[in-house]
């Protein structure tokens, strides 16, 4: 497993590159686990170090391995790239659909992230002052 620190956009990202199959590169961002697919087959090296042309992010997430259940669920994802502003749920509560669980700044705007089921949150995976991704995984509510 080789590890990148990248600054995008004045944003830090902590990559994880896991594993690389011909054209997908299984790897982990901020926590997050993806599948990239790149547009020609990869081969991994000795030391782990990729190089590879442009990737293009399919949001896809990795099979990540279940942990005791509580990755079952409904996933309240982020619809694009931004910074935690406030958390407004924790672990045990219960949510409507449609209630704000989480408020993302993005592209200088701040932005509501609802439940889109109703449930009892299972897990929190974001904190106030985190960047995420577009996909990235913010709570889940079962």
């Amino acid at each position: 497993m080789k590890n990148y620190k990248l600054k995008i956009n004045g944003n830090d990202y902590n990559v994880d590159i896991n594993e690389v199959e011909g054209q997908d590169v299984k790897l982990t961002v901020n926590g997050t686990n993806y599948v990239v697919t790149v547009d020609k087959e990869m081969k991994q090296q000795k030391k782990a170090v990729v190089s590879a042309p442009r990737p293009q992010v399919t949001n896809t997430p990795a099979a990540a391995p279940q942990q005791s259940g509580a990755a079952a669920g409904s996933k309240v994802t982020t619809p694009l790239p931004g910074t935690i502003l406030d958390v407004f749920v924790n672990v045990g509560d219960a949510v409507k659909a449609g209630q704000t669980v989480v408020l993302l700044e993005a592209m200088k705007m701040e932005n509501n992230i609802e439940a889109d089921t109703a449930g009892t949150v299972k897990e929190v995976k974001v904190r106030k002052g985190d960047s995420v991704l577009e996909g990235d995984v913010l709570v889940v509510i079962g």
